[in-house]
């Protein structure tokens, strides 16, 4: 497993990737170093996430879940909805506007947990914060 750092909205989180998403690994380590910006999201619960529009990573789905943990990232590569990357930090069911989705859960959040629910409420009531991936 590789690890990542993921830095967002003043906190430091140190993620690795999941072994059973291997083409979503292989094509997101090849984006290192990533920059985007967190979002809070609609229709999933306690999460963030960031939509990529039509972004096309390459990869289609290997391990999909709807049901991240908390600390799980998934990427979904599109089709009923946007590409996006969604991040649960609490109680999370991913969907969006036309339903449930279900995405590749390529990455675990293993130190720094215990920050997600103060990054999610400062998106929630701040807005859009900037995010930053980056091989550990």
């Amino acid at each position: 497993m590789t690890q990542i750092r993921i830095a967002a909205a003043g906190h430091t989180f140190l993620a690795e990737t999941h072994p059973e998403a291997p083409r979503t690994v292989a094509a997101f380590l090849r984006l290192l170093p990533y920059r985007q910006k967190l979002i809070h999201v609609r229709w999933s619960g306690e999460g963030v996430w960031i939509p990529l529009g039509e972004f096309k990573l390459g990869v289609e789905f290997e391990n999909h879940t709807s049901h991240p943990s908390v600390g799980d990232l998934l990427f979904y590569p599109g089709g009923y909805s946007e590409t996006e990357i969604i991040l649960a930090y609490g109680s999370c069911c991913f969907a969006s506007k036309m339903g449930q989705l279900a995405g590749n859960h390529f990455l675990t959040i293993v130190q720094g947990r215990e920050q997600l629910p103060a990054l999610g409420r400062k998106v929630l009531w701040e807005g859009a914060q900037d995010v930053t991936f980056e091989l550990a």
